[in-house]
């Protein structure tokens, strides 16, 4: 009986892991992991296993600290000393008009091959204010309920033809005879940080994980214990674990080892997915392989317009007030956050819109900035959830306390490798 009371809790609380592995499943698996698999083949695999297993403890963090106290991760900078909330409101702003527009060019492509909007009405920017429009008004008049549970469709689409994709490119068989598992080379070194930055996503939206914990709280009325979020959190984490690997073993199959160039632009990288898939598995599976990476792009725009605009409200909110609630209550502050953060993504795809190296340009310049400041932003969860303020009954347990250790070794020696390579 009681396990079937915590199951219906589960289901209850089910939404911000769900939220979690749509900001991982989008620029990280579909782009940088179809491009890893594409050009070195399985030899990058150990890696992202590896950053996939050491980074989830300061995840799973916001989610514990959140479910605790009852306030996001963010407050617990804020507590810590206003110099941490400072520097990461700073982080927030430099980061949120890359990683919006790496994300919003991405999904923009993936929507024009889908339906050819632009074409249709003949203006070349028509997809971009749809979408940025489109998304930005969903959510300043929906807000969570409606996101988590469009989230939660598009999250079924994206399960079914992805793995759908995924047997039939293993049933098509590698497109070459060449080794899959090559040595790495300068290249492959060189493309390992940008990979890794965003696997399975930048380790300071570990913040979102805590605040859509905290509005779920809300919004159900509930209060869920830390082992119930710790769990839900975990079901969306390792979802998005498990589809990176497909995402390689996709690109590995269909493209290394042939004649075929990765496009470096958002629209030609889009349509360059759709066309290796349908070449290799068949014309016919065009709607779904669109289909299927138009809603993996579509989930993890709106997920992370939702999650910056409310990490900026909250930030400003403490700095002013001393509590994070305080400018969130504010209806008009809510409208204007994610139109800040949508304007802000929209004005650096139209400012490098003429630059046919932009799209590789802001996707590496997001995940590298994402992973040089993930040392800083892993040591802060940890000391928070080690901290009185949770209840030694909420502490991480000896086997989280010592892969926490092992992920700050792991993040601070790629970090100085990365500065001396």
């Amino acid at each position: 009986m009681d396990n079937l009371v915590f199951m219906k809790q589960l289901k209850q609380l089910l939404g911000p892991g769900i939220l979690f592995a749509a900001t991982a499943i989008g620029v990280s698996h579909l782009v940088q992991s179809t491009k890893a698999g594409a050009m070195f083949g399985f030899s990058l695999i150990g890696f992202v296993a590896l950053a996939n297993v050491l980074k989830y403890p300061f995840f799973e963090f916001g989610s514990r600290y959140a479910a605790a106290t009852g306030e996001s991760i963010i407050s617990g900078y804020y507590r810590l000393h206003r110099f941490w909330l400072y520097a990461y409101l700073v982080v927030t702003f430099v980061s949120m008009m890359f990683v919006t527009a790496a994300v919003g060019a991405v999904t923009v492509g993936f929507m024009e091959n889908l339906f050819g909007l632009s074409a249709l009405t003949g203006y070349s920017h028509f997809t971009h204010y749809l979408l940025f429009g489109g998304c930005t008004l969903l959510l300043v008049l929906g807000r969570f309920n409606v996101l988590e549970k469009l989230v939660k469709v598009l999250g079924v689409v994206l399960l079914v033809t992805t793995i759908f994709a995924f047997f039939a490119a293993l049933y098509k068989g590698p497109a070459t005879e060449m080794n899959l598992m090559p040595a790495l080379d300068q290249e492959a070194w060189g493309f390992l940080l940008p990979l890794m930055g965003w696997m399975p996503t930048a380790i300071d939206l570990s913040s979102w994980n805590s605040l859509w914990t905290v509005e779920k709280a809300k919004q159900s009325n509930e209060k869920f214990s830390v082992k119930q979020v710790v769990q839900e959190f975990g079901i969306g984490y390792w979802s998005a674990a498990i589809l990176a690997f497909l995402f390689i073993t996709m690109g590995a199959m269909l493209v290394y080892g042939t004649a075929v160039e990765v496009p470096g632009s958002g629209a030609a990288f889009s349509s360059f997915v759709i066309t290796l898939y349908t070449s290799s598995i068949g014309e016919w599976s065009f709607y779904i392989i669109s289909a299927a990476a138009f809603s993996i792009m579509l989930s993890t725009f709106l997920t992370v317009v939702d999650g910056f605009s409310r990490a900026i409200l909250a930030s400003f909110s403490l700095a002013l007030h001393g509590d994070e609630n305080e400018a969130s209550s504010q209806r008009n502050q809510r409208r204007w956050a994610p139109l800040i953060v949508a304007a802000g993504g929209l004005a650096l795809i139209l400012i490098y819109e003429g630059d046919t190296d932009s799209f590789s340009m802001i996707v590496n310049a997001a995940t590298t900035l994402s992973f040089v400041i993930a040392p800083l932003i892993a040591a802060l969860n940890f000391r928070l959830v080690m901290r009185d303020k949770i209840g030694s009954e909420n502490t991480p347990g000896k086997f989280l306390k010592g892969l926490s250790w092992l992920g700050l070794i792991y993040l601070v020696g790629f970090l100085v490798w990365f500065v001396l390579y």
